[in-house]
């Protein structure tokens, strides 16, 4: 490609300086004829001064045509050769010149004509370097008739000139020779220096994107945090308040619980959204395609949507298929159902639709709406992060504007394009493109039952003293005994001490990933199963939404569970990992 770039640009060069090669032909040619009047018959010399001036003429014409057109590569080269030709009968014409000119009896045409073809001969380096071919055609019409005159008068002066010819010929072609590479070298650089400069603008144009896209990405991630944390803070206030005026009434308790269990709800499903993008960015998030039955994939959208509809008053349509798709049935799912949580918030009369279409090898599977629909201009913008366009006031009812990046690069790590079809006051279609399967899809799981309860032995590591006397407090009342310091350390002090009084045994241990001094969570649990003797099943917990950190506290090996954690899902973990925990002890045995 940049060959191609380099060529054309000296074959332009080539072009431009036929310009200057009009002015050197009129001026030279109108000294030649004067010099020359008494020498050469007066005919000879106006058919001369017609044949140069009109290849002068084809010569601008054909310069200006060139500049004109749109070429393609393959075509340059031809504008190159049709220049060299041009060259040619040029130096040929003023070879002719030189055959008659060249009269050593005669001092006065014959140091014209000597000089005058000396300059055209050294002029070709400047003029015709940029495509050598022109340059040696160029020089060899020239000096060939001047040669061959030079060798049939014979005599001291011509083989002097014969001798001077001849050098300034080998002279030329090496200058050439450099020269063109001089050129080359040149527009290779400058060709070099417009694309620098390109990229440069392009990552200057992306960084303030980049940075413009921040901006708006803490400013609505500080409002939306802000809003449950502030309602938190008025609930508590007014619980203390209750408390003041003496015991809470279980009504109002009942109450203020369910309040603040919606609010860190909303809180957590902020959090969440942010932890989905950092564990996409981070590359933890693997992939196990699998062929997927979109029947039975459908009906479970169908279900999961249906109360939606009807409280909505939308109608909501499932179009079946006995289609099979290669996909990641879990996180097709997640896409699928994002994309249509986002079809039923925005759509408020007429209806939602699922289906898909057969793409050749490919199904596309189609979600249609009623809604308000998409401007063009904005349709990329609705896949980047907290952009909401039919919710300025960010309103928490109708999302956050997560939905559809983590939709953007879930579908992006599966390989499934997705499409936007919009118009404005009509509706939108969002798609996902799938590879069609062939192979027997296996079932997918069911939500599972709810886990029965348990009372476990837990150590807990946690640098932060509120969120480990609220943990302790918690397992405490659901029936676990529990070990808990802000370090290994503490945690091994405390169980020893308890080993002193009696048995202590230790079934679980949770630590915080980022523990005080620099500590990890995962130092923790390795030293207190050296503490203990033994392995035991463990998870760790985390505040980081960072990709980094994501990463490596998912590469320990460990589960992570990231805060906020609410009660029922800190007991599940609990029994999912004691439960794999017995089963690992039983495989050994």
């Amino acid at each position: 490609m940049q060959e191609d770039k380099i060529r054309e640009a000296l074959v332009e060069l080539l072009y431009r300086n036929s310009y200057g090669v009009v002015a050197s032909n009129v001026l030279i040619s109108l000294a030649a004829a004067y010099v020359l009047r008494n020498t050469v018959p007066a005919s000879w010399l106006v058919g001369w001064l017609g044949a140069l001036y009109l290849l002068t003429a084809i010569r601008v014409l054909a310069a200006r045509r060139f500049f004109s057109r749109n070429r393609e590569p393959a075509s340059v080269l031809r504008w190159a050769w049709l220049a060299a030709s041009f060259s040619c009968v040029s130096g040929l014409l003023w070879g002719m010149l030189g055959w008659v000119g060249f009269v050593p009896e005669q001092p006065v045409p014959f140091l014209f004509t000597a000089v005058a073809l000396t300059g055209l001969v050294c002029g070709t380096v400047p003029s015709l370097s940029a495509f050598p071919p022109a340059l040696i055609g160029s020089i060899i019409a020239t000096v060939l008739p001047v040669m061959a005159r030079s060798f049939i008068n014979g005599g001291d002066a011509s083989g002097a000139y014969l001798a001077l010819l001849t050098g300034l010929v080998a002279i030329n072609f090496y200058y050439c020779r450099t020269t063109h590479r001089m050129l080359r070298e040149t527009i290779r650089l400058r060709l070099e220096n417009v694309e620098l400069v390109s990229n440069l603008q392009e990552e200057r144009d992306r960084a303030q994107a980049a940075d413009r896209a921040k901006t708006r990405f803490l400013a609505a991630a500080s409002h939306d945090l802000r809003q449950p944390i502030h309602a938190l803070s008025l609930l508590i206030a007014t619980l203390a308040a209750l408390g003041h005026r003496g015991a809470v009434q279980s009504g109002d308790a009942r109450d203020l619980a369910g309040k603040a269990k919606s609010i860190v709800g909303n809180l957590s499903a902020l959090l969440n959204g942010l932890l989905d993008i950092s564990r996409l960015d981070a590359g933890v998030v693997t992939v196990a395609k699998e062929t997927v039955n979109l029947s039975q994939l459908f009906y479970q959208l169908n279900n999961e949507f249906a109360s939606v509809a009807k409280d909505r008053g939308l109608d909501w349509r499932v179009v079946e298929s006995r289609l099979q798709v290669d996909s990641d049935p879990m996180m097709l799912k997640r896409v699928l159902g994002n994309l249509l949580s986002n079809a039923f918030r925005y759509t408020g009369s007429g209806g939602v639709l699922l289906g898909c279409r057969r793409r050749g090898a490919s199904v596309e599977i189609q979600i249609w709406d009623t809604g308000p629909g998409i401007p063009a201009d904005q349709q990329a913008m609705v896949f980047e992060e907290f952009v909401q366009l039919q919710n300025p006031a960010r309103d928490r009812t109708q999302g956050l504007g997560l939905g559809l990046a983590i939709v953007r690069r879930t579908a992006a790590l599966l390989q499934h394009p997705v499409k936007l079809v919009s118009v404005t006051g009509r509706g939108s279609m969002f798609s996902v493109t799938v590879p069609q399967a062939s192979a027997v899809a296996a079932p997918l799981p069911d939500s599972a039952a709810p886990p029965a309860a348990i009372a476990v032995n837990i150590m807990v590591v946690e640098d932060e003293e509120d969120v480990l006397d609220v943990m302790v407090q918690l397992l405490t009342l659901q029936g676990h005994r529990v070990y808990a310091g802000r370090s290994a350390a503490e945690v091994q002090q405390i169980h020893a001490e308890a080993m002193i009084t009696g048995d202590a045994p230790v079934d679980l241990i949770i630590a915080d990933y980022r523990l005080g001094d620099g500590a990890t969570g995962l130092e923790a649990i390795e030293a207190l199963c050296a503490h203990i003797g033994r392995s035991v099943p463990a998870f760790i917990v985390t505040g980081d939404t960072s990709p980094s950190r994501i990463k490596e506290a998912t590469a320990s090996g460990y589960r992570v569970l990231h805060k906020p954690i609410s009660g029922e899902e800190l007991h599940d973990a609990i029994v999912t990992a004691c439960v794999d925990g017995q089963e690992a002890i039983m495989s050994d045995c």
